[in-house]
């Protein structure tokens, strides 16, 4: 199985810059896209960013200009790079990996366990 493991969360003052780490590993057949989520208290968890095998993103709106998601396949790891935060990115932040199992299953979708984010002064 997949597994993955993220880390670099923690506290960090508004204005300030985290960056955050995902990586797979297992037994695996290959990766697809690839992605950041996050659940702030009482909201429903939400896209921040997605990165496909061949490196197109895409983010958030309110991430754009902030945020930059990148992945490495020989390593199998997915960054976010998180810029100029605010206390509204407080949040935990959740990885995933999308499986390619086979042309009849389809993706299998796997999830990390998530890192805490916290922006405040």
């Amino acid at each position: 199985q997949v597994q993955l493991v993220e880390s670099g969360g923690g506290l960090v003052q508004p204005g300030g810059s985290l960056r955050l780490s995902c990586a797979a590993s297992g037994r695996f057949f290959r990766i697809n896209d690839m992605g950041w989520y996050r659940q702030a208290p009482g909201k429903q968890r939400e896209l921040v960013a997605t990165i496909t095998s061949g490196g197109r993103t895409n983010y958030a709106d309110s991430m754009k200009g902030r945020f930059t998601i990148s992945r490495d396949n020989a390593k199998n790891t997915v960054t976010l790079q998180m810029n100029s935060l605010k206390p509204a990115d407080t949040a935990v932040y959740y990885c995933n990996a999308a499986e390619a199992v086979s042309s009849i299953r389809g993706e299998l979708v796997h999830w990390g366990q998530g890192t805490q984010v916290t922006v405040s002064s």
